[in-house]
């Protein structure tokens, strides 16, 4: 991996970290398991809903799996 990758690859998480930020603060959370249910949700619908131009319109989920068996 060069150095470039991991920049790219930084740049990957801190986005998504600004984007689960984003989605957290439109809401309020009156107890505490409210915030852990938002993030678990947050992810799920990252990983297996929202569909992402970089992998074909495919979900991040769906398109590693569809790597792996090619």
């Amino acid at each position: 991996m060069t150095a470039s990758d991991q920049c790219q690859t930084q740049g990957k998480i801190e986005r998504w970290h600004q984007t689960l930020k984003n989605r957290i603060l439109l809401e309020n959370y009156f107890l505490p398991g409210d915030l852990e249910r938002q993030i678990e949700a947050s992810i799920q619908h990252y990983n297996h809903q929202q569909y992402h131009e970089r992998l074909n319109n495919l979900t991040p989920w769906f398109g590693r799996a569809s790597a792996t068996i090619k």
